[in-house]
């Protein structure tokens, strides 16, 4: 079959081949187009990206030139000092410096330096077993004249390190009110001693109130503190029983009408934000007298953290290196601590001759040498020095001393240099320095050293017994 002829084809044929080549150029064009924008702007990307200087900033005024500052040292703070339980520094009445969300606890001193010491250490503890700050009092001397001043504690002891140590607040009576102060604050206290001792009808005396301007009214505690009833021989109450009285349960059921106060006048109920008592040297927990013991809770929790301050330890060494003839830039020597106590004690020999009421020398020298002989046997070390500290004033006993080959402070210009307190504080840390210690039985100055060494240098002690012939003999 033969195909009708299209009368149009040659004219789409023309029509077709210029459309097509206009097309082709547009698509030219434009792709030259595109391709000459893609270089532009990738050198323009290269451009920017090899020259990353940013632009200039903003103009603005001029700086003033300041010269630089070092930033000040910030001094850590105490957790457990003044100023998280006071409001401030020290102010003319205590009261206005006390926080109100916190309690505290206080008491008085007057049986002599270690004595109060002791006392001081049974306060502290009743303030951790009643949740209370103490506030300690300055030391007083009553063992060696009331011409001389007070000392403060802090300058005995060493109280931030203390106070570390506890992890708990300890205050001083300087910290809280101001040193001098006239005014009189009153104030409601616990009178302990009238019931549990039966000679003097009144609180325990004390010269520390009128020192601080406290005037003081008295309520008598209850007779059931005293740790053994109505025995006359013994003047000893209970730190849990002590403690009843610090809240309230206990206190409203304990009250009787309290003395009026010396200055003011007035009759106060004890106070129950400063909680106070006149005495605290005769307390315990067990058994009077129980500081010696081992398991002694105001020394455990307390006495043992009690260290002396620096001053005072850099001040011992220099007098037991001079003791020893050492330079001032030498190490001190291990030694043995000797303390032995005559003079005062004399009275308790009765009719027993001072011969042969306190132990000979051999006797205490035996009792060196059981000491260092358990030092050598725990650690294999000799001890070659001994330092010995006494009260004795006879000039024939302390060359025995020297025969013995033992060494002794000397404080002939002690008082002149430093003050009437420093012989006793002096004596003390060197008591307390010894690997091992010797000392005398019943004095408290002895018993305290003891513990010192045992706590402190691990090191073993030995009270010789005394009081009549061959008292010391085993």
């Amino acid at each position: 079959m033969d195909l009708k002829p299209n009368p149009y084809s040659g004219h789409f044929k023309a029509i077709g081949l210029k459309t097509l080549l206009s097309k082709r150029r547009f698509i030219f064009v434009a792709c030259a187009s595109l391709l000459l924008l893609s270089i532009t702007c990738f050198s323009t990307f290269l451009r920017y990206t090899e020259s990353p200087t940013p632009p200039p900033p903003p103009v603005t005024e001029t700086p003033e030139v300041v010269e630089s500052v070092e930033k000040p040292t910030e001094v850590p703070v105490d957790p457990y000092g003044p100023k998280t339980v006071l409001k401030g520094d020290p102010t003319v009445s205590f009261r206005d410096n006390l926080l109100p969300n916190v309690n505290y606890i206080t008491s008085w001193v007057s049986a002599g330096w270690t004595n109060d010491v002791m006392t001081y250490m049974n306060l502290i503890y009743l303030g951790l077993i009643t949740d209370r700050v103490p506030v300690l009092p300055e030391f007083i001397p009553s063992h060696i004249g009331g011409h001389v001043p007070p000392i403060p504690f802090g300058e005995v002891f060493d109280v931030p390190r203390l106070r570390t140590e506890l992890q708990k607040p300890v205050l001083e009576w300087w910290e809280v009110k101001q040193h001098g102060s006239g005014q009189f604050d009153d104030l409601g206290c616990w009178n302990i001693w009238q019931s549990v001792q039966y000679r003097e009808p009144y609180p325990r005396p004390s010269r520390i109130p009128n020192d601080l301007k406290l005037d003081i009214s008295y309520t008598q505690a209850p007779t059931w503190v005293k740790l053994i009833p109505d025995y006359e021989h013994d003047q000893h109450s209970l730190f849990s029983s002590l403690a009843t009285l610090a809240f309230p349960t206990m206190r409203e059921k304990s009250l009787v009408p309290p003395l009026p106060s010396p200055q003011h006048n007035v009759s106060l109920p004890p106070d129950e934000h400063m909680l106070c008592y006149d005495y605290l040297y005769y307390v315990c927990s067990h058994q009077p007298f129980e500081l010696e013991y081992d398991y002694s809770p105001a020394w455990r929790y307390v006495g043992q953290f009690m260290h002396f301050t620096p001053k005072l330890e850099q001040l011992a060494d220099e007098y037991v290196r001079r003791a020893f003839g050492l330079p001032s830039d030498a190490p001190v020597p291990a030694f043995i601590s000797v303390h032995i106590r005559h003079y005062d004690f004399e009275t308790w020999c009765g009719e027993v001759p001072i011969y042969d009421c306190f132990a000979p020398l051999p006797v205490i020298n035996r009792r060196v040498q059981e000491a260092r002989d358990e030092i050598y046997t725990r650690t294999g070390h000799v001890i070659k020095h001994v330092m010995v500290t006494s009260d004795e004033r006879n000039a024939t006993w302390w060359q025995e001393v020297a025969q013995l080959g033992w060494f002794t402070p000397d404080h002939s210009s002690t008082k002149d240099t430093y003050g009437d307190w420093y012989p006793v504080l002096i004596d003390a840390v060197i008591q307390s320095q010894g690997v091992g210690f010797v000392g005398t039985d019943r004095s408290t100055m002895s018993i305290i050293a003891a513990k010192r060494t045992e706590s402190w240098q691990a090191g073993p002690t030995r009270l010789v017994l005394w009081g009549e012939p061959g008292a010391d003999d085993h």
